[in-house]
């Protein structure tokens, strides 16, 4: 097992301790059209990595006009997810990022809680992979040393809530076959599935994070859970792709919203309490399954961030947009035109675009 005093990632220390295996010299990436392939016909998505996406200056500039637009957003849905878990948890907290898009968020949340509560918590990354479960060798690493009352699940975004369903079972398991009592609670800052216990807003808006992969999540692949290399004892793999160091914006983007934390307004969205789950994102996704004959729910990927993935590192049927002038998609669609995927538009969906995957012989993702 990697130990959790090994280097890992382009963040400091002070910010997260990822708990992951490094795999870095694995030979896991493979071409689009095969990884497609692949998954869809028996292998498992977290088998195999995609080929990092390698920006063009125009997407770059895209992430830095997203960023412009959405930090104040962004900003203020941190503090207002902050301050929910600080009423629920106090001091007594330990965050746990879901690897690796709630990375970033949790680095924001620790940020700002010493800010504004002056606390330092413990902030650590793990694995949760759908169909597998969470990384429960490293939910016991900071369970022996933290104790279970303390975690705090952390993500960006929800889609459908098939990661929520995936931490509610493996945290149940871990709890009954452990004896212990973590709580499987998740909060993230957009929740258009609404089906977090936590969030900052139910609004499908763009987390500028989600424009970028590794570049702007501390140089971390994707997790991996391949046998080959992860052994029953390890923690789940990832790559650090030192290699991209001269183009990474981890600490930039960071630095750049904690920055705006004094200059928010007083204001405090925080003090509303969350709703219940509903699901209703799966309900608009069964519906658009039906529409469009797709067997396969998990070919059906929503939400903003969601949508991204899809475009970067998937091979896409077609985009539905809400809105098509909504600020959000600039990316989206930059992308779509780029990869000649075709955009329709469909007003009736709580998510501000889906991302549709192109079936391959009706397999599955």
């Amino acid at each position: 097992m990697k130990s959790a005093d090994e280097e890992f990632g382009s963040y400091s220390r002070d910010d997260v301790v990822f708990l992951l295996k490094d795999i870095s010299d694995a030979d896991l990436e493979s071409k689009t059209e095969e990884r497609e392939k692949s998954m869809q016909t028996g292998g498992h998505y977290s088998e195999s990595l995609p080929i990092e996406f390698q920006p063009t200056q125009e997407y770059l500039d895209l992430f830095h006009q997203s960023l412009d637009e959405h930090q104040w957003k962004m900003a203020a849905a941190i503090r207002t997810v902050a301050d929910k878990i600080y009423r629920s948890k106090g001091s007594q907290l330990v965050l746990v990022s879901l690897a690796r898009a709630g990375t970033p968020v949790g680095i924001l949340i620790k940020r700002y809680l010493s800010f504004a509560y002056q606390i330092s918590v413990p902030h650590y990354s793990v694995s949760i992979i759908r169909g597998r479960g969470l990384d429960l060798n490293a939910l016991s690493y900071i369970v022996k040393k933290h104790g279970s009352e303390a975690v705090q699940f952390m993500d960006g975004w929800t889609g459908k809530g098939a990661i929520t369903k995936e931490l509610i079972k493996s945290v149940s398991a871990f709890n009954r076959e452990q004896g212990e009592n973590v709580s499987d609670r998740l909060a993230v800052l957009a929740d258009p599935g609404e089906c977090a216990d936590i969030y900052g807003t139910r609004e499908d808006f763009l987390i500028p994070s989600a424009c970028l992969n590794s570049t702007v999540s501390g140089l971390v692949s994707r997790t991996v859970l391949n046998r080959q290399y992860i052994g029953p004892n390890d923690f789940h793999g990832a790559k650090y792709y030192r290699e991209l160091e001269q183009a990474d914006l981890s600490n930039f983007f960071i630095d750049r919203i904690s920055r705006l934390f004094p200059e928010l307004s007083e204001e405090a969205p925080g003090a509303k309490e969350d709703g219940g789950k509903t699901w209703q994102g799966l309900k608009d996704i069964e519906s658009i399954q039906k529409e469009f004959g797709i067997e396969n729910i998990n070919l059906i990927k929503p939400g903003v961030g969601e949508t991204t993935r899809v475009l970067l590192r998937r091979v896409p049927w077609r985009i539905l947009v809400k809105d098509p002038s909504m600020p959000e998609l600039k990316h989206i669609l930059y992308l779509a035109g780029e990869r000649n995927v075709e955009v329709n538009v469909f007003p009736d969906m709580s998510y501000s675009c889906i991302g549709l995957i192109k079936p391959i012989n009706g397999g599955e993702s």
